[in-house]
């Protein structure tokens, strides 16, 4: 992975602040240890800091094709650009690198902003093509990679891999979006498009941006987007199916001119991946894990068994509450509010690969995927209830009910009952909403001083699941499933992987997000992802022959750090 810089004068032509462009850069050092490279034009700048992946001794950016005409500054990896490389050769364009960047490129001149449908991978990219006067902006499908932009007041915009980047320019506006605040306090991170400042914006996965100088800034336009449309309901045939779209995808991820490895939880999802990458490798599988002391969120014995079947080296870091001394480093790298406890294991289980490999396979994305929550499986409970009573007549009944009802945090999820009651008061969205909000629409309020309110003017954030309902399945499974897509995965779990890799320098790729494997899992009946209570239904019998049963069916843990005995002490 790298860091990637921009600067554009919408207004004329005026010189680019070189050293201003280089400061941005500077700040992303982490992201790519191995190069840097700047491009300046008239009213423009492009910068580039390198983690060097393939082709590890051509493929420096900024890279501009050999008449000038077209440049690039590119964060990513391109896992089909030989395929590209070879189809693009055959139209007449000459190649001078071994790389990925250079597809990019030649794609452009070829296909023109529907470049991005043929590019599979992980990527975010800018792109100036001085014949057009145009920069092209583009994030990957499901937002892997990150990609920031802003508007400043002097009449530039500066586009990046992290907000830290574009807070180094004087005229970002860092006033805070209170509607951002909002979102943040319910959600734990803060959605696409928005970030914590008025200023600036995040792309969206799947997403293209077109600037023109002279010209007013558009919006965004969406290029891809996962489309639930159940074509496949036999079980077996899914199951065939997902294990060769796996494999596939794993295979095109191994791709890499330096050692790659794997993250194992221990979990179905990481130890599918590891089963895959041990059945492609001529060598034995690098694995990380991370252990807690509490046996409660230990998964580690399931990984050393995972590890042992396939021979895979184990590596693992037992994390404890000293990292609690990292808060201060995690607060700096994420740039903006975020409220996931699981940064800090994530953050360690990064440190320990880096020891190892410069690049790993994670099971990220398998629980959107697959319907693997546990939450998925309440949600269609309760939209059975609502099926059966009008909202008129729930609103009061299990409004009361919620009420009286005393809060049991600690108790299972069954005894629960107050949650599930205040939901069955709401409708399906604002239901969903209620199941994931980090604070609750009441705690929240009473948050807010009356002068915050007003602001808001009625502004919830909710409103962040409604702006994505006119594209939604109407299947209540799916989607749930469309909402966490846009907007939990990457804002919270891609977001996190990010940081916490590119602290250390980290290439960390996602094959159950391939979006071949994702369009084929969309074309999945609910039915075979969720049966009888159970999450990742055909995920796992497709696993049977791989995988242990007492790694597959377990109860799911998830990646949760022990807060409350941490907080208790010994």
């Amino acid at each position: 992975m790298c860091g990637i810089v921009g600067l554009i004068d919408l207004e004329s032509q005026r010189p680019v602040d070189r050293e201003l462009l280089e400061q941005m850069n500077q700040t992303q050092i982490h992201r790519g240890p191995d190069g840097e490279g700047v491009y300046l034009a008239p009213g423009l700048g492009l910068a580039h800091r390198r983690l060097a992946i393939i082709d590890l001794a051509g493929s420096a950016q900024p890279m501009s094709t050999p008449d000038g005409r077209v440049t690039v500054t590119y964060n990513g990896e391109i896992y089909n650009f030989k395929e590209l490389r070879r189809e693009l050769k055959a139209q007449g364009y000459l190649f001078r690198t071994q790389g990925d960047t250079e597809v990019i490129l030649y794609a452009w001149l070829a296909w023109g902003e529907a470049c991005v449908k043929r590019l599979r991978g992980i990527f975010a990219f800018g792109l100036w093509d001085e014949a057009q006067k145009v920069l092209f902006l583009a994030r990957d499908p499901l937002g892997v990679k990150p990609l920031y932009y802003a508007p400043f007041a002097d009449g530039w915009l500066g586009f990046a891999s992290e907000l830290k980047a574009l807070k180094k320019h004087p005229k970002l506006d860092r006033r805070l979006d209170l509607e951002a605040v909002e979102e943040y306090l319910a959600f734990g991170y803060v959605p696409d498009p928005k970030t914590i400042y008025r200023g600036a914006f995040k792309l969206p996965p799947g997403h293209t941006l077109t600037v023109r100088p002279g010209q007013p800034l558009g919006e965004p336009v969406c290029y891809w987007d996962v489309r639930f449309a159940p074509t496949v309901r036999d079980a077996r045939e899914a199951a065939q199916g997902l294990i060769a779209h796996l494999k596939q995808a794993v295979k095109m991820q191994l791709v890499a001119d330096v050692p790659v490895g794997a993250f194992l939880s221990g979990g179905v999802d990481s130890s599918a991946v590891v089963a895959m990458m041990a059945g492609l490798m001529d060598r034995p599988v690098e694995a990380c894990s991370i252990a807690f002391g509490d046996p409660a969120f230990n998964e580690t014995e399931y990984a050393k068994e995972v590890a042992g079947r396939y021979g895979a080296r184990l590596c693992v870091y037992q994390v404890d509450p000293d990292d609690f001394s990292l808060l201060e480093r995690l607060s700096g790298l994420y740039d903006e509010p975020y409220a996931d406890s699981s940064a800090l294991p994530t953050y360690r289980v990064c440190e320990l690969a880096r020891q190892q490999v410069k690049v790993v396979l994670s099971g990220d994305g398998g629980d959107e995927n697959f319907a693997g929550y546990r939450r998925y499986r309440w949600h269609l409970y309760e939209e059975r209830l609502r099926a059966w009573l009008p909202l008129s007549l729930r609103r009061p009944l299990f409004g009361l009910l919620g009420r009286l009802y005393p809060k049991l945090d600690f108790a299972p999820r069954f005894l629960r009952a107050k949650s599930t009651l205040e939901s069955l008061a709401r409708d399906s969205v604002e239901g969903y909403f209620h199941s994931v909000a980090v604070l609750g629409d009441g705690l929240r309020a009473k948050l807010y001083s009356a002068s915050f309110k007003k602001a808001l003017a009625g502004y919830r954030a909710v409103s962040v699941f409604y702006r994505h309902l006119e594209k939604a399945p109407p299947h209540p499974l799916s989607r749930v499933q469309y909402l966490d897509f846009k907007t939990y995965l990457p804002g919270d779990i891609l977001t996190k992987v990010d940081r916490a890799s590119m602290a250390h320098s980290l290439e960390v790729r996602v094959p159950i997000l391939d979006p071949g494997l994702v369009e084929w899992v969309a074309g999945l009946a609910p039915e075979l992802k969720l049966r009888g209570g159970e999450g990742k239904y055909v995920f796992k019998k497709a696993l049977e022959p791989y995988l242990p049963e007492r790694v597959l069916y377990r109860p799911k843990m998830g990646f949760a750090v022990p807060l409350a005995s941490w907080f208790r002490g010994p």
